[in-house]
């Protein structure tokens, strides 16, 4: 059905609870590829006593490097880009290709929606540790949420053709924050209008773990002001949270396809302060 895309960094416990899931609670038969980065941590031989299909970089690639690989070994139509620390609900792809039914086209990117760490609060632990497995399988349908606009969250969905007209991740962006929202700006330009994350396609979030051992490196920190967002403001000419806001219409309720953003009076005022942004950062930040 799908190529499931993990890029994992010596995380062994985490992924394989992430690749139980999807085997255990899947309707459908996937393809699941991993992009291991160094894999000291005996990844290497779970996969392959797994038989399970990985590319493998010795160092850290990060995340755009690493899904970027994995998708070119990819046998499906569609690409499933997903964290090393989800677990995936019940129904999530079910969910997913009753969504797919509704496409006539190519050109779209759904997603899924994140529990706990993400759009909706249910606390089933913060770590395997003390993750309560049998309590989000007993509840996870009754955890209320919306079909939302704009999505740039992982689980995404894109069909292969549309990922790789727009060449996949831009690798800029290591170890991977801003990615997301750069990958929507490209399909943005391509034609998408339909951007949608789908709140009955689940997944509990432990905050991604794989970026968090970046977090010492202020060059590398993934919250907001990092060197992904600087990036993007350089790149494009205005802010994640411009994008978001004025084309995207992100978080709001899913009401079909998107249009060109509204050039009212905000639009103007948001982005003149992007264009300050953008002067500040040419004169005084240096990679």
């Amino acid at each position: 059905m799908f190529s499931i895309v993990i890029p994992t960094l010596n995380n062994i416990n985490y992924l394989k609870m992430c690749i139980s899931s999807i085997k255990k609670n899947s309707k459908y038969d996937h393809e699941i590829i991993v992009h291991v980065n160094i894999g000291s941590d005996g990844t290497l031989e779970f996969l392959k006593k797994n038989n399970i299909k990985f590319t493998y970089t010795d160092y850290n690639a990060g995340i755009c490097e690493g899904v970027n690989k994995a998708s070119k070994i990819a046998s499906k139509d569609f690409l499933l880009y997903s964290h090393d620390d989800f677990y995936f609900c019940p129904d999530w792809d079910y969910v997913m290709k009753k969504e797919l039914k509704l496409i006539k086209s190519e050109l779209f990117y759904l997603s899924g929606t994140m529990v706990q760490n993400g759009q909706v609060e249910y606390d089933c632990g913060n770590s395997l540790n003390n993750f309560k497995e049998l309590r989000l399988l007993k509840n996870y349908k009754n955890i209320k949420f919306y079909d939302f606009q704009g999505t740039t969250w992982a689980p995404h969905l894109i069909h292969k053709n549309t990922w790789n007209k727009v060449g996949g991740f831009s690798e800029e962006f290591f170890p991977g924050t801003g990615s997301d929202p750069d990958l929507n700006k490209k399909l943005w330009d391509i034609g998408v209008r339909i951007f949608k994350g789908l709140q009955h396609c689940k997944v509990y979030h432990f905050g991604s773990i794989v970026t968090r051992q970046k977090e010492k490196n202020f060059k590398t920190i993934t919250e907001s002001g990092s060197k992904g967002s600087k990036i993007f403001l350089l790149k494009w000419g205005y802010s994640i949270k411009f994008f978001k806001k004025h084309f995207l219409n992100s978080d709001k309720l899913y009401d079909g396809p998107l249009r060109e953003p509204k050039k009212n009076l905000q639009y103007y005022l948001d982005l003149i302060i992007c264009k300050i942004h953008l002067y500040y950062l040419k004169i005084f930040f240096k990679f």
